[in-house]
């Protein structure tokens, strides 16, 4: 009898190993199966954007009062709190920082024939 109960617990940690190893290679999948139709950069695009971005921000006037819209309520003992915040100016924070990636990047007009060449024809 325990020699069956220590097969059983022995198939069952096999399985349970295979079945985490599968789970692993699931998620590798779907992962790289998300990313495949996404577009291509290189890691120092990645990071000039992302300094873009930064210095954008970083530059971008957060203390502006009249860039947010403020709602107030009351307790019962009379102090007052702030019931939400909403940003307003979030249309200036991105024309900030498509700005700044402006400045760093020569970018192409969406319908040029530049941007239709396939690579095929480049080399020819």
């Amino acid at each position: 009898m325990s020699e069956t109960k220590e097969l059983l617990e022995a198939t069952v940690k096999g399985l349970q190993e295979k079945i985490q190893s599968l789970q692993t290679d699931l998620t590798t999948k779907q992962k790289e199966l998300e990313n495949v139709s996404k577009t291509k950069i290189t890691g120092e695009l990645y990071e000039e954007i992302g300094n873009a971005i930064e210095d954008a921000v970083e530059g971008f006037n957060f203390d502006d009062p009249d860039g947010y819209d403020v709602d107030f309520g009351m307790e019962y003992d009379g102090r007052v709190y702030i019931e939400s915040i909403g940003m307003q100016s979030t249309y200036e924070l991105t024309n900030s920082i498509m700005n700044k990636i402006d400045q760093r990047f020569n970018v192409l007009p969406l319908s040029t024939e530049e941007n239709t060449i396939t690579e095929a024809q480049k080399i020819i």
